[in-house]
């Protein structure tokens, strides 16, 4: 496979490794749901770097369908390189604006991109897939890049999406009137139906169902007819056929009819022949719709007619802000999205974008729970300031209602909850140590689970007075912890707690504590593998 070379690859490709897991702050106040949770649909302001590796512990290998849509960097969309990557060439391109005339902007668009992918593709199912908006000034670059982290037998497809509905008279050389989005699965599904991604068909459309009739009242419901006959020219299938009319027909020169006359028979004595209302017509076969195809195989071109377009998606924003003035300069229809979903999901499958903008994501999904009465979650992610102003203020309105919405799902209000959550401060052992910076109970019981047994934390298993914070395939795994310094310098692991632990049910007990009191005897005796606070959090499975 060819590999992608660029400036700072050296120092991005395992950067992802080095983010520091960063604490969730929920905020009540910007949320629409009774309780706040991790587990409820999620919007999260914040770098989407950090965001991403904060939602491991509760997310990794747990979403189904991840849409991204990314800067473009055409040089006109002012983004800027933030990532703290230790790298003193990189520190020089830190808060300054993306441009035109920037010699490194694909270096830089290359380096912001690939440590999201690798932590996108650790939130993945095995059976997940990621789908990339992407234009003409990085689609070269993407596919090779996607190449390297989903692996190349993963690609599905390119999409084109007819994003524009006019030329563009005025264009230099042509009229650009698409966007690609670029597919890749996890684990492409090769060998077997049981592993690796598989699509979904698409609904048909009323249309198609109109092609179906009954003329003759067949009790297996509606159908449409095809040509018996065929250009590939075979002498065993090239003979008269008599109508019930009486009339002789024979294939037209050159063709041949598609089936045997024994089987034809066959076909005719089960009412699967059309010879015309008064039995004199050409031949043709009757193609049930009980019998075809529950839904479409999804085509790659998608026009604007099926799935929306730029102004369609404006003049959405605009029905759910009527007065607002937006930053997007190319947003997404929510029919662009739905056809992913559609193609992509289940009812209950977990939905994620770290480049969330207007929302649009959120909204896709709300109305397709509304229409299937799915149960589908999102996870939104924004770094701007608008993410509550604009992306969180979007998704409580079309679950309230807007009454001056022409659609009428959205007058009435698709429904639903979402929390929002702020990037808080980074979980760093110095701060803890320095008394510095202390994180809750929660939020560090989270981290820990993680990083030491690599699975899904669930915070309704936690229980404080036992300090037991989960179990993992292998480990009870406990954390003797609180947010204060005088507690930490004066708790250890002694015989009394490790006896509170309870019956022993066959798994080693994991323990996380500042300090023990308890010799290897004690250990072994209470199945206990100590690890020193802050010291030894570890993913042990590694």
């Amino acid at each position: 496979m060819a590999t992608l070379t660029f400036k700072g690859k050296t120092f991005v490709q395992n950067h992802h490794l080095a983010v520091k897991y960063h604490q969730l702050v929920p905020k009540k106040d910007k949320s629409l749901t009774d309780k706040v949770s991790l587990k409820d649909n999620l919007i999260i302001h914040g770098d989407n770097l950090k965001a991403l590796k904060a939602l491991l512990p509760t997310y990794a290998g747990k979403v189904k369908c991840i849409y991204i849509d990314p800067p473009y960097n055409t040089g006109n969309e002012k983004w800027v390189y933030n990532d703290n990557v230790n790298s003193p060439m990189m520190q020089e391109w830190l808060g300054k604006i993306v441009d035109k005339e920037d010699l490194t902007r694909h270096e830089k668009w290359l380096c912001m991109m690939m440590p999201r992918l690798k932590l996108l593709r650790e939130l993945l199912r095995d059976d997940g897939v990621i789908f990339v908006s992407i234009d003409d000034n990085e689609q070269h670059h993407l596919r090779m890049l996607m190449d390297e982290v989903f692996g190349e037998e993963n690609f599905i497809t390119n999409i084109i999406w007819q994003k524009k509905f006019s030329p563009q008279n005025d264009a230099k050389y042509f009229s650009d009137n698409h966007d690609f989005i670029v597919v890749y699965a996890k684990t492409k599904n090769i060998l077997d139906e049981k592993s690796g991604w598989i699509r979904n068909l698409l609904p048909r459309t009323e249309s198609m169902e109109e092609r179906y009739s009954n003329p003759d009242n067949d009790p297996r419901g509606h159908w449409s007819s095809s040509d018996l006959s065929v250009k590939t020219y075979s002498k065993d299938y090239d003979y008269p056929i008599t109508t019930p009319s009486g009339k002789v027909i024979n294939p037209t020169r050159g063709r041949c009819w598609r089936t045997s006359k024994d089987n034809l028979m066959k076909l005719i004595e089960d009412n699967r022949i059309w010879f015309g209302p008064d039995g004199s017509n050409v031949p043709r076969i009757k193609r049930f719709l009980s019998e075809v195809q529950k839904g479409l195989v999804p085509l790659t071109i998608w026009l604007h007619k099926d799935v929306g377009h730029n102004q369609q998606a404006r003049q959405e924003l605009k029905e759910i802000f009527s007065d607002a003035d937006f930053p997007f300069e190319t947003p997404k229809p929510v029919g662009l999205i739905q056809r992913m979903l559609q193609i992509a999901t289940d009812k209950d499958s977990i939905i994620l974008d770290s480049f969330a903008g207007s929302g649009t994501t959120a909204h896709a999904v709300l109305d397709l729970n509304k229409e299937d009465d799915g149960n589908r979650k999102f996870i939104l992610v924004e770094c701007e300031d608008y993410a509550d102003e604009i992306t969180a203020k979007r998704v409580r309105r079309v679950i309230k209602g807007i009454p001056t919405a022409k659609d009428e799902k959205l007058r009435e209000g698709l429904g639903g909850t979402f929390s929002y959550f702020e990037l808080g401060d980074a979980i760093e052992m110095e701060s803890i140590l320095d008394g510095d910076a202390f994180p809750s109970y929660l939020e560090l019981a989270r981290y820990v689970f993680y990083t030491a047994t690599g699975e899904e934390f669930d915070p309704s298993k936690v229980d404080e007075e036992s300090n037991f914070i989960g179990e993992s395939k292998e480990y009870e795994v406990y954390l003797f912890y609180k947010p204060d310094m005088e507690y930490l310098k004066s708790t250890a692991l002694t015989l009394e707690r490790a006896k509170n632990m309870g019956l022993y049910k066959g798994k080693k007990r994991l323990v996380f504590a500042p300090s023990k009191y308890l010799d290897t005897e004690h250990l072994l005796q209470y199945h206990i593998e100590y690890c020193q606070l802050p010291f030894e959090i570890y993913k042990l499975k590694e």
